[in-house]
This record gives structure tokens, C-alpha cells and sequence, in this order.
């Protein structure tokens, strides 16, 4: 009876140190699974982040080279500008020379065109004026409105 008590007593001690460690690998198993959810969820979240990083980076790029590339336009049109300008300064020249000598009819006539010219010179230069200000409205405006990202100051 002593030893069939001993070695009941050796089977339901061997049998708890198995339902222990069965349980004890459930639980690790658990955990594992756990940490793989985390880890997965981690990495999708790093994934987004790099997608989107790319986005603004191309989104940026492709800027960038728009910005480049009007640039480049607009000083050709400005070369241009200053060409047409300096044809006209050296007319303006000749033309003092020519006034000179000129008859007051073809005087008159040139001072009636020179002050036309000189009207739509003006009235080109308030839209230019105007629209400048407009563009520097629309640059205040979209400064204002772009979000602000400020750094949490240290404690």
C-alpha cells in the first residue's frame, strides 16, 4: 500500500511537472505570438512611413524641377527683355539725332506716337504692378496657411 501510494504520488507529480511545462510552452507560445503581432504591426507602420516619405520626396523633387525650369524660362525672357531693350535704347538714340534735323510736321508726329507708346507703357505697367501684388498676396496667404511643425522643447 506504501508503495503504491509513493508511485501514485510519483504520477501525479510527474503529471503536474508535465501540465506545468505543457502549460508553461503555451504560454511562451502566446507571447511569441504576441511579439509577432507587435513586430508585424511595427514594421507595416515603418513601411507607410517610408511610403509616404517617398511621396513627399518625389511630390518635393518634382517641384524642384518645375521651379528649375520656369526658372530657366524666365531668364530667357528676361535676356530676351533686355535685348529688345537695348534695339530700343540705341533707336531712342538715333532718333534724338534725327529730331534735330527732322521738319516740325514729322516732330509732331513722332511726339504724337512716342506719347502713345508711352500711355500703353504705363498702363502695361499697373497691370504688372497689379498682378505682382496679387502673386505676393497669394505668397502671404499660402505662408500663413502652410502647417507649422514645432519641436517639443526639452524638460
Amino acid at each position: 500500500m506504501a508503495v503504491t501510494l509513493i508511485t501514485h504520488l510519483i504520477v501525479a507529480f510527474v503529471a503536474a511537472a508535465g501540465a506545468w511545462a505543457f502549460q508553461g510552452a503555451r504560454m511562451d507560445a502566446a507571447v511569441a505570438e504576441v511579439r509577432l503581432e507587435q513586430t508585424n504591426e511595427r514594421l507595416r507602420a515603418v513601411s507607410q512611413a517610408r511610403a509616404d516619405e517617398r511621396a513627399i520626396t518625389k511630390t518635393y523633387q518634382e517641384a524642384l524641377n518645375a521651379a528649375r525650369t520656369r526658372e530657366n524660362a524666365l531668364r530667357r525672357d528676361r535676356d530676351a527683355a533686355r535685348a529688345e531693350s537695348d534695339g530700343l535704347r540705341d533707336q531712342l538714340s538715333d532718333a534724338a539725332r534725327r529730331i534735330a534735323d527732322a521738319p516740325p510736321t514729322a516732330v509732331a508726329e513722332y511726339a504724337a506716337a512716342v506719347s502713345e507708346l508711352l500711355a500703353v507703357c504705363s498702363r502695361e505697367r499697373t497691370a504688372f504692378a497689379a498682378a505682382a501684388d496679387g502673386h505676393a498676396a497669394d505668397v502671404r496667404t499660402l505662408t500663413a496657411a502652410w502647417p507649422v511643425m514645432t519641436t517639443p522643447t526639452a524638460r
